[in-house]
This record gives C-alpha cells, structure tokens and sequence, in this order.
C-alpha cells in the first residue's frame, strides 16, 4: 500500500482527516500484497500435498478439517479486533474453556434450556473480555501481563465451576447436530465463519464506527485530537472479541459433544498465527479477516498434512511457532514500507 504522510490536524471537530483515512484504506484493501499472500501460499501448499499427500486434498479429508478451520478462523477474528487495537489477548484458551462449562453448567444437557445455556456461556465470555479491556484501556496496563493474568484467574474459575456446578458433561442433542451438520454439503460452522467475517468487514469497512476503529487502532494521537474516545473502542475490541470466542466456544462444544476441561488449549498460539498471516498489522489498524479465513484454512491443512506424515506434536509446535515469527516479520517489513 503507497505510503502517506500522517494529516496535520488544524480543527479536531473536522471529521475530514478520519474520512480521508478511511477512503486511502479502502481503496486498497482487497489488492493489498499483504493480504493475497497467504491465499498464495495456500494454493502452493495444497498444489504439493497434492503431488507427495494426495489423501490429505481428498474432498472428504478437506471436508473433515472445515469445521477445524472454522472454529479457528472465529478465534482468530476475534484475536484480529484485538491486534488491531493495538493489543494481544491471551486469555483465549482460558475464555473458550470457560464457556464450555457455562455452556454445561447452565443447559444441564436439557434442550430446553439449551438457548439460555447459550447466552450464558457467551455472557461470561464478555465479562471476561470487558475486564481484560478496562484494566489495559483505563490503567493502561501491558496487554500481555493483563491477558495472561485474567486467563489464569478464568481457568480457575472454570475449574471450580466444571468440578462443582456441571452436572452433566454433554451438551444438549440439538446443539450436537447443529454443530455437526452441513448445508449444501458444506459444515453449518463454515456458514456461520463466513457469516461474521462478512459481517464485521462491512461494520468495518461501510460504518463510521468501523473507520473509526480503524483509526484509533492506526494513530491513537489522530483519534484523541478529532474528539473520538480511544478507551472505549479499544475495550470494545476486548469485548467483541470475547464474544467471539463464546460463540466459537459453544460450536465446538457441540461438535465435540462431551468437551473436557481443556477444550481451549489449542488455541492460544493458533489464532495468533492465523491473524499475522492474514496480514493484520501488528502495529494496529489493518487488518482483513477474509484473509485472516485463509490463514486459518492454510494452518489447519498444514497441521493436517504434518499429522498424516506422522511428524510429533512438538515438531508442530515449533512450526506453529515459526509460523507467527514470519507473520509479525512480514507484518513489521510491510509497516516499515508504508512508512518509508
């Protein structure tokens, strides 16, 4: 994307400055390199899965990962607003176990009471969420310390709750098929993942809100100086993304159906990585979670092909790993040229 000098602001109540940005961002954002890469190197990797693991592009694995893609790329767009408030949130693992014993807890396995098992399991998830963005918004706080001390305090939370409020560790029936069926051969999950990344581009992309998050995540300064309230886009941030995670949290309760207690550990690292490679910036403000959907098809393939090779779960990791390295690599060159 060409760079551009940051406006000088002469009048804060002149929303031209926050209208001009947004105009320059949306003019680029669906060419933007940043963001076709990864669809790039999706295309590569299942162009030689296809060569040396031609089971792992079969229609019917591909259809079997879906729903793993799903569930992370909701995670991840979570994690996306979060970054692009200039933030981190590693309270991830902790807010999805967390829903899932609310979820169990307050439904009792009754179908029933299924839809308040629900609501309560994506409420706890935004308090959660709203603590994280308070503390690090008002005190202004490290994201990193902030997250990570609020996700112990949910999993010991969760603990207490699993071992003395659920009484049963199944999820209602409706809620299992749900999650486990499919619409035009296709995983309902895939629909709903589609559904709120298309969802949030718009807010994002066609709203005053949208833009102005945008800004503040890009120049905190320039938002301050045209009269918008920083803390609360960035607590806002916190907020919607945890409600993200509850979402995720009780779809895959519901294709699991007798979820454990660390139903949440795969992704702390996992949405992350899926964010970066989508080309969100680190430094805040950009970010696509269309492609953010591609990072998370491409990462649950390459776990898939590394699981068919039979490579250890450690070695995984490390490529996991490795993975967000490059992504905030990438991320940090790519600002640098805009800057330049």
């Amino acid at each position: 994307m060409s760079a551009s000098p940051t406006p000088k602001f002469e009048n804060v109540s002149d929303p031209a400055p926050a209208a001009e940005f947004a105009r320059q961002k949306n003019r680029t954002y669906w060419i933007e390199p940043r963001f076709a890469a990864i669809w790039a190197a999706l295309g590569l990797m299942l162009v030689i899965n296809g060569i040396f693991l031609p089971r792992s592009v079969d229609p019917a694995t591909i259809l079997s990962i879906l729903p793993l893609a799903a569930f992370l790329t909701i995670a991840a767009i979570g994690q996306s607003l979060v970054i692009m408030s200039r933030g981190i949130d590693l309270s991830v693992p902790a807010i999805i176990s967390l829903s899932s014993a609310v979820l169990l807890g307050v439904s009792n396995g009754s179908d029933d009471r299924l839809w308040l098992g629900v609501g309560a399991a994506v409420l706890a998830a935004m308090l959660a969420g709203a603590v994280s963005g308070s503390l690090i918004a008002a005190l202004r706080l490290n994201a990193l310390i902030v997250t990570l001390a609020v996700g112990s305090i949910v999993t010991g939370i969760g603990i207490w709750y699993r071992q003395n409020a659920v009484a049963e560790s199944m999820v209602p029936p409706p809620l299992a098929e749900f999650a486990s069926s499919r619409l035009l051969n296709v995983p309902v999950s895939v629909w709903l993942a589609i559904t709120i990344l298309i969802a949030l581009t718009i807010i994002l992309k066609k709203t005053a809100i949208g833009r102005r998050f945008e800004l503040v995540g890009t120049n905190p300064s320039a938002g301050h100086l045209i009269g918008l309230s920083v803390q609360l886009y960035q607590v806002s941030a916190y907020v919607v993304a945890a409600a993200l995670y509850g979402v995720m949290a009780v779809l895959l309760s519901g294709f699991i159906r007798n979820p454990t207690l660390d139903v949440g550990n795969p992704y702390l690292l996992a949405p992350i990585a899926a964010s970066v490679l989508g080309g969100t910036a680190i430094s805040g403000g950009t970010g696509n979670f269309i492609s953010v959907f591609g990072a998370a098809i491409f990462l649950t393939q390459l776990d898939q092909s590394l699981k068919m090779l039979g490579v250890p779960t450690a070695w995984q990791m490390i490529i996991q790993g490795l993975a967000i390295a490059l992504g905030m690599f990438l991320s940090e060159m790519s600002s640098r040229r805009r800057a330049s």
